[in-house]
C-alpha cells in the first residue's frame, strides 16, 4: 500500500463489500467530516481522505486495479490518480446540496431572477365580482444606465486574468501518490469570470438599481383569502442573461357585515318573528346584487334553510354561481304589552298546555350541512 491507509479501513467496509455499503458508508462519513459542519481539527483532511477512497472503490475498474495492485495503476507505471474535486462528489451523492453546506465553485451560466410576493387586500364585493387594482411594488431592476452590463457606458466587462473566464481557480498538487486538484471560486471575479474596471456611477458596478414600479391587476370574479395571481415576468430581473422572475399577488378579503361565504355560496341569517313564522310571510332580504323578496313558508322553524339558487358567489374557473343560503331564526319577544300578553293567552288555550317529548329532528348544523352538500 506504500504507506497510504487502505481505502477499505478508511471507509470502515470489508474488502467484499457492496456498492451500496460503500456508498451507505460514505455518506455517513462525509456527513460527519464535512468542514462546514465538524469540529473535529482534521476534518478538512479526513473530508479529502473519504472522499479519495470513494471515488476509487465506487468505480469498479479502479476497485479492481487497487485489490490486485493497492493502486488503481499499475506499479512503476507513474499513473495519474486524477482524483476530482471532493466537493463536487459530495454534491453528487447527496444531490443539490439539502444539508445546508456550501460549495466550492459559483455557477456562471444564466441564473432566473428571485420571485417577489405582494399583499393585496379586497372588499368582500371586489373579490366576489372582480376588479382592477393598481398596485406599487418595489423590486430591483436592471439599470438603465449600463443596461445590467455593471460597467460604464462605453466600456464593458473585461475576462478575468486570474481564472480566464472561468470563473474556477484550479491548484494542482503533486504528490508522489499522484496529482491532487482542488477547485475554488475565483477571487478576483467572485467567480463571474469577468472584471469590471469602470463600474457604472448608478447602479455601482451591480447591473440593478431598486425602483417603484406601479403595475394594474386584473382580478377575476370569485377569488377569496388565499388566491393567488401570477404576474409572470414581474420579479426580479434575471443575473446574466437569466429569465426574470414572477411576482405573487396574495389576495385578502375583507369579511362582510353579514354575508358569510362558504366556497361559492353565501349565508345570512334572516331574523323572523313567531307571527311570520306560524302564518308565513313575505319579507325582503338582501342579495349581493339588492334587496329582494322572497315568501316565507307558514309554520317555519329556527334554522330551517331558504335557497336562492344563482345567487351566490361566481365560479372562479367555470360558469354559474353558488347560492344564498337564508338561515331562519324565530325571535321569541321577551317583553309583551298588556295586548300582545292577552293575545298569547288566548293562543296558548286554544293550543293546550302539555308538553309532548317527539321524535328527534335533524339539528340546525345538520340541516345546515345537508344544504351545503357536505
Amino acid at each position: 500500500m506504500n504507506g497510504r491507509r487502505d481505502y477499505y479501513e478508511i471507509l470502515g467496509v470489508s474488502r467484499n463489500a457492496s456498492q451500496d455499503e460503500i456508498k451507505r458508508a460514505y455518506r455517513q462519513l462525509a456527513r460527519k467530516y464535512h468542514p462546514d459542519v465538524s469540529t473535529e481539527p482534521d476534518a478538512e483532511a479526513r473530508f479529502k481522505e473519504i472522499n479519495e477512497a470513494y471515488q476509487v472503490l465506487s468505480d469498479p475498474d479502479k476497485r479492481a486495479a487497487y485489490d490486485r495492485f493497492g493502486t488503481v495503476g499499475p506499479p512503476g507505471a507513474g499513473f495519474d490518480f486524477g482524483f476530482r474535486d471532493p466537493f463536487e462528489i459530495f454534491e453528487e451523492v447527496f444531490g443539490d446540496l439539502g444539508f445546508g453546506f456550501r460549495t466550492t465553485t459559483r455557477r456562471r451560466g444564466p441564473r432566473r431572477g428571485a420571485d417577489l410576493r405582494y399583499d393585496l387586500r379586497l372588499k368582500f364585493e371586489e373579490a366576489v365580482f372582480g376588479c382592477q387594482k393598481e398596485i406599487e411594488v418595489a423590486r430591483m431592476e436592471t439599470c438603465p444606465e449600463c443596461r445590467g452590463s455593471g460597467a460604464a457606458p462605453g466600456t464593458t466587462p473585461v475576462r478575468c486574468g486570474e481564472c480566464g473566464g472561468t470563473g474556477q481557480v484550479r491548484q494542482v498538487q503533486r504528490t508522489i501518490f499522484g496529482s491532487f486538484v482542488n477547485v475554488t471560486t475565483c477571487p478576483v471575479c467572485g467567480g463571474l469570470g469577468e472584471v469590471i474596471h469602470t463600474p457604472c456611477s448608478q447602479c455601482r458596478g451591480q447591473g440593478k438599481v431598486y425602483a417603484y414600479r406601479k403595475l394594474t391587476v386584473n382580478i377575476p370574479a370569485g377569488v377569496d383569502t388565499g388566491t393567488q395571481i401570477r404576474l409572470a415576468g414581474e420579479g426580479e430581473p434575471g443575473e446574466r442573461g437569466g429569465p426574470p422572475g414572477n411576482l405573487y399577488v396574495v389576495l385578502e378579503v375583507e369579511p362582510h357585515p353579514y354575508f358569510r361565504r362558504h366556497g361559492d355560496d353565501l349565508l345570512v341569517e334572516l331574523a323572523i318573528n313567531v307571527a311570520q313564522a306560524a302564518l308565513g310571510a313575505r319579507v325582503t332580504v338582501p342579495t349581493l346584487e339588492g334587496e329582494e323578496q322572497i315568501d316565507i313558508p307558514p309554520g317555519t322553524q329556527t334554522g330551517a334553510i331558504l335557497r336562492l339558487r344563482g345567487r351566490g358567489v361566481p365560479h372562479l374557473r367555470r360558469e354559474g354561481r353558488g347560492d344564498l343560503l337564508i338561515l331562519t331564526r324565530v325571535e321569541v319577544p321577551t317583553k309583551l304589552t298588556p295586548q300582545q300578553r292577552e293575545l298569547f293567552q288566548k293562543l296558548a288555550a286554544t293550543l293546550g298546555g302539555e308538553s309532548v317529548v317527539e321524535v328527534r329532528q335533524p339539528t340546525f348544523l345538520e340541516r345546515l350541512r345537508e344544504a351545503l352538500g357536505l
